[in-house]
């Protein structure tokens, strides 16, 4: 049984056992090599809704961990106004990944999404034991992120179809790093079990 916050209108588990992160999804790709990782990120992209939509029916909260891209005035908003002006290189991505009023949104000033941010605080909030990890770049910010959940104990999964890197082979060198050393579960998105990873953590 999902454990719902009044606060909240009951949208947004209070507790929950599993949490999706986002990582980095919120991006103007405007950098050196933004439209070769573009390319390769759209069917990601599409992935990570698809798996999105699935986690919040069953009740696995949705958590944006995004870059602050080195602007220190920034908040949600911001970032999401930027992404999707009309000459911003990211934001046919961006527009299929948009936050929902519920979900939650970490800033980060480096690569992992633990790195002096409220994550770790929210998760505890959320006495969650299991992270799904999606996002840019896997052998990056992703890989990163999932070191520091590694070491703070999470049981990790991470959908192959929901990662993405520069290349095809770094994606493929991260995702055997995450599986041989962080001892993380991989595979297809469409493979994981949602509804055994749903719940409250009694």
């Amino acid at each position: 049984m999902v454990t719902r916050s009044k606060d909240l209108h009951g949208f947004v588990p209070d507790k929950s056992r599993t949490a999706l992160l986002l990582i980095d999804v919120i991006n103007d790709f405007e950098f050196p090599e933004g439209s070769q990782l573009l390319e390769l990120a759209l069917p990601i992209g599409r992935n990570i809704a698809e798996l999105k939509r699935r986690t919040k029916q069953c009740g696995i909260p949705a958590i944006y961990v995004n870059d602050n891209f080195g602007r220190w005035q920034s908040d949600l908003r911001k970032i999401v106004t930027h992404c999707r002006e009309e000459k911003v290189r990211g934001k046919p991505f961006v527009e299929l990944l948009l936050p929902d009023e519920d979900d939650y949104f970490v800033l980060k000033p480096k690569h992992s999404g633990f790195y002096s941010t409220s994550l770790d605080l929210l998760l505890n909030h959320l006495t969650a034991t299991n992270l799904i990890l999606t996002g840019i770049a896997g052998n990056n910010c992703v890989l990163f992120t999932a070191n520091d959940a590694y070491m703070r104990d999470f049981k990790l999964f991470v959908p192959s179809d929901c990662v993405v890197s520069n290349t095809v082979d770094d994606n493929e060198y991260a995702l055997k790093q995450m599986r041989e050393v962080l001892k993380a579960e991989v595979c297809q998105s469409s493979e994981l079990d949602l509804s055994s990873l749903a719940g409250s953590a009694d």
